[in-house]
């Protein structure tokens, strides 16, 4: 299989468990792992600090202009980390804020543009593993593997919950669940490149799964592909 890499295209909703199998997956098959959405969180981040009305065309290509976003392997965990302009912004893309805007600024035409291309790019190699809301329609179509992911709303509303109690003890699980249902819409009815399951992409519910489960599920699909373009 090491001979035969694949590009695996992973799409959800928040708090599916996207980045946590695909983090799995990029380690056991040696792939590089691209999250696209700490690409997203990482450009509002910046449209943030620095004041960017992202309704604004004008200033949105020209702070796009500004930022230079590059993953950087960390040995500690194992991962990448998002850096933006040479800043590790890991932890601070997870702010609520930044969740709370991270759709709506996704959503915006250039800046869906910016991030795609280098997507793309990111890409030409084969071996890799990306997870996001395009991935499987609009950045690798033709990926060999397409993964659609879905949860029972209550469990996501709890993982993300634990996720973001860990750095704001003041978060309440109301607030963790209008995010969770603002974004959902948001992702699902924007004009540009809305969320939806890819016609060949397969559908894995994990609300009741454990991860190792899913990772050997999942494995034995990345098995499959692999050996079919093997033999093609």
């Amino acid at each position: 299989m090491a001979g035969n890499k694949i590009i695996i295209a992973i799409d959800g909703y928040s708090s599916c468990g996207k980045s946590t199998i695909a983090k799995q997956l990029a380690a056991r098959l040696g792939y590089n792992y691209i999250d696209s959405g700490a690409m997203y969180r990482a450009i509002t981040l910046y449209f943030l600090r620095n004041g960017v009305n992202y309704n604004n065309t004008d200033e949105v290509l020209a702070a796009l202009a500004d930022i230079n976003l590059s993953f950087v392997f960390n040995e500690t965990s194992q991962s990448s980390d998002i850096h933006l302009n040479d800043e590790d912004v890991s932890l601070p893309i997870r702010d609520m804020l930044v969740s709370e805007k991270v759709s709506p600024v996704a959503a915006i035409r250039e800046v869906r543009s910016f991030a795609v291309a280098q997507q793309k790019r990111m890409g030409r190699k084969k071996g890799i593993v990306m997870d996001g809301r395009d991935i499987g329609t609009v950045v690798f179509p033709d990926a060999e593997l397409k993964i659609f992911m879905v949860a029972d709303p209550a469990v996501r509303v709890m993982r993300r919950f634990k996720e973001m109690y860990a750095t704001n003890p003041h978060i309440t699980i109301d607030e963790v669940r209008h995010n969770l249902e603002l974004r959902d819409y948001i992702d699902s009815t924007r004009e540009e490149s809305p969320l939806h399951r890819a016609a060949d992409a397969i559908l894995l519910d994990n609300s009741s799964m454990t991860r190792d489960e899913q990772l050997d599920k999942v494995i034995g699909w990345v098995k499959e592909r692999a050996l079919s373009k093997a033999v093609s």
